[in-house]
């Protein structure tokens, strides 16, 4: 039984909704799973009203396919999906690259040089979680040091947008390789408070990932 931390405020509906979300785009419910809401009421320790609101909800934003007669399943994640997010991704992220050029606090700047360091030797242990976890709070910084609050908004939906492509690329360690170049192209660009530069790595950054899409066919 999962624990959903009932003194939290939030309704119910609503952390089953999360817990939900967060198996899937971590993969933990894989691609073409079958939800099955007597299953999934017994694992989280609910009824299945609040699973069956969950579905809903989860239907509406792309991550679960309700057929008829058949039943829920988690989306799948095609080549072409991963593709349009990337090109997405790549304009919005090359923005904040280059407003943080010119934004970025000192504070913001050493936290990020950490973040950095910390991804960097994800990469080199092999680490898996920890990989995703500081390549997303590496972006998420430099989203947050542009000081602009629709920015950091869009990039936040699109970090949780690709945080199922993250799960799939890194099972393999070995396409994050360059990664660690390639972020710190963008941190030293902005360091030197050079906005077209950090935009070009940036943009450089995310056609490699698409890359690896088309490449490998993810």
């Amino acid at each position: 039984m999962i624990n959903l931390e009932l003194q939290n405020p939030k309704p119910l509906r609503e952390l089953v909704y999360e817990e939900l979300k967060s198996q899937i785009l971590k993969g933990t419910i894989v691609p073409g799973t079958r939800l099955m809401e007597i299953e999934l009421a017994d694992s989280i320790g609910v009824s299945r009203t609040p699973v069956r609101e969950a579905i809903r909800k989860l239907e509406k934003e792309g991550l679960v396919v309700i057929e008829p007669r058949k039943g829920a399943y988690a989306s799948q994640i095609s080549t072409a999906d991963m593709i349009d997010i990337l090109e997405i991704r790549q304009d919005v992220e090359g923005l904040a690259a280059f407003f943080a050029a010119t934004r970025i606090t000192e504070a913001e700047l050493r936290e990020l040089r950490k973040v950095c360091a910390s991804y960097n030797r994800a990469v080199e242990e092999g680490i898996t979680p920890d990989m995703i976890r500081y390549d997303t709070k590496f972006h998420r910084i430099i989203a947050e040091s542009t000081h602009n609050k629709t920015l950091v908004q869009i990039v936040e939906q699109l970090q949780e947008m690709v945080l199922r492509f993250r799960y799939i690329y890194y099972d393999n360690f070995k396409r994050a390789e360059k990664m660690p170049k390639e972020h710190g192209e963008i941190l030293e660009a902005i360091a030197r408070g050079d906005g077209e530069a950090a935009r070009a790595a940036a943009d450089v950054h995310i056609d490699r990932l698409k890359e690896i899409v088309v490449q490998e066919n993810l």
